[in-house]
């Protein structure tokens, strides 16, 4: 069992109030700069056992009636056609994701800004989309120079240019379907707006990581380098805001080097900058709610390592760079990671050396470490989760929980009617036919009763896993890593 390391609700009680000192400070009007994922941020509950992937929305949730959110997309992401990572959909249709979940949840969606707007046509199709569906849309463009021309920048031909964004709440959550997206511009922009017309308002940042009041190089913080390695954000002490209160303290590279412009342009705009350091920007409350160290770390361990396989697997792909697996490794030995800490490695490369075939291996919540092979019916990760299944239901591993009956068919079918070359079964195919099974067999009915079980554990695979079968893991909740090795020597896989 996986030890509990965060306290959750300590987490969103904290930060809501610490939120409403800061709505307060600015006389009751905040821009809120929501970095990273808002309600599925699976790397924090990663490394912070006990975190809950949804705390960042529920914690607004608290804060209900005063919230209303901004959605940031920028123009050159979506002419790019560019993906969100973890769910494979492209940042325009997260957008709209975004905003059915927060509707879902009862929390007001304002509007949409695009930003870096320069009549791109597919922002311009996105736009009318926007439009057709009812949804209010503001328009940012590319200010020259951005962000060291502060004269240009703070002037009607720079922020003066954009679109002010009617709001109607004290808290406005500016957020995005990923980085880069023009959060940052879009609340100074509408500061320099806001104060034009008279009005106070103030600007905020929430980043959950690095961990301002966790030492540098903190498992937790070098986890936070491993999964921004493709950003080149690089972890470091805020100079400012040592040399402001003699604390130490930890942000990143992109913070620290733009806050002089930052200052500057805050001084434009409102005369004075209310922050010492960027670390003062911040509103972040998780350090003060890690409530076991050593769980954190060992976490925070893993998590550098699946980066590292990640970024192995990434460059065998071609999507990843050299440098970036240069970075990964530097992380490892900065952390003194090794693939040794996570048994699964060794059990599926010790399989796969038996079989003469991809294997994996996966970790129980008890720590009992389960095999899979390939055969001529299943794959190693079909094979791998109905073993498990089996383990964690006390089932005898000797028992088929789906007959050959049930699998043959289905094998033919894929190969004789669908044009599939491979018979074996992927992960959701099997998971299907457990499913069909335990109508009339009672011990797949209780295999099946195990799936919520599986969530939390970490598998390993020796050979890239299909597209298919990575997916199936994760919607399970399971954190999966493969050696950068595909099964078969070939130009195109899926």
């Amino acid at each position: 069992m996986q030890k509990v390391g965060f306290d959750n609700q300590k987490y969103i009680e904290k930060q809501s109030e610490r939120i409403r000192e800061r709505i307060g400070r600015f006389g009751g009007k905040l821009y809120l700069e929501f970095g990273g994922k808002l309600f599925d941020d699976y790397h924090a509950s990663r490394v912070l056992p006990g975190f809950e992937p949804d705390s960042k929305i529920r914690m607004l949730q608290q804060l209900r009636d005063d919230v209303e959110i901004v959605v940031a997309i920028c123009a050159r992401d979506i002419e790019k056609n560019k993906l969100r990572g973890d769910l494979g959909i492209p940042y325009e249709e997260d957008v709209l994701r975004l905003i059915d979940v927060f509707q879902e949840m009862d929390l007001f969606v304002g509007s949409v800004v695009i930003t870096q707007y320069s009549r791109q046509p597919a922002a311009d199709a996105f736009l009318k989309r926007l439009n057709a569906l009812g949804v209010r849309a503001y328009l940012h463009y590319p200010i020259a120079g951005y962000p060291h021309n502060v004269d240009l920048i703070v002037s009607d031909e720079g922020y003066g240019r954009n679109d002010y964004i009617e709001t109607s709440h004290p808290l406005v959550v500016v957020t995005a379907p990923g980085p880069g997206s023009g959060k940052m511009a879009a609340c100074l922009s509408q500061l320099y707006h806001e104060h034009r017309m008279g009005h106070k308002a103030g600007y905020a940042k929430f980043e959950t990581f690095p961990i301002w009041d966790l030492p540098l190089k903190h498992p937790v913080n070098l986890a936070y380098e491993a999964a921004t390695a493709d950003l080149s954000d690089v972890n470091m002490i805020d100079p400012f805001h040592l040399e402001a209160y003699g604390v130490t303290t930890v942000n990143y590279n992109r913070d620290v080097e733009v806050f002089p412009v930052l200052r500057t342009i805050f001084e434009s705009i409102l005369g004075e900058c209310p922050y010492k350091s960027p670390t003062d920007m911040g509103v972040n409350m998780v350090g003060s709610c890690i409530v076991d160290d050593g769980a954190c770390r060992e976490a925070s361990y893993m998590e550098i390592l699946r980066r590292y396989y990640a970024a192995l697997s990434g460059r065998l792909r071609g999507t990843v760079d050299e440098e970036i697996v240069y970075k990964q490794e530097l992380l490892m030995k900065q952390a003194g990671v090794t693939p040794a800490i996570f048994p699964a490695v060794a059990a599926s490369l010790k399989k796969e050396e038996a079989t003469g075939a991809p294997a994996g291996a996966l970790v129980l919540p008890d720590g009992q470490v389960i095999t899979g092979k390939t055969s001529d019916l299943l794959g190693a990760s079909a094979a791998l989760l109905l073993n498990a299944l089996k383990a964690l239901g006390g089932i005898d591993q000797d028992l088929d929980l789906i007959s050959n009956q049930v699998l043959e068919p289905v094998c033919r079918l894929k190969t004789e009617n669908l044009g599939n070359k491979n018979p074996r079964l992927h992960s959701d195919e099997v998971l299907i036919a457990l499913c069909v099974s335990a109508l009339t067999n009672p011990i797949a009915a209780l295999a099946q009763k195990q799936l919520s079980k599986l969530k939390g554990c970490g598998a390993h695979f020796t050979v890239v896993l299909s597209s298919v079968d990575e997916k199936v893991y994760k919607r399970l909740g399971m954190h999966v890593s493969f050696e950068a090795k595909y099964e078969r020597r070939r130009l195109y896989y899926r």
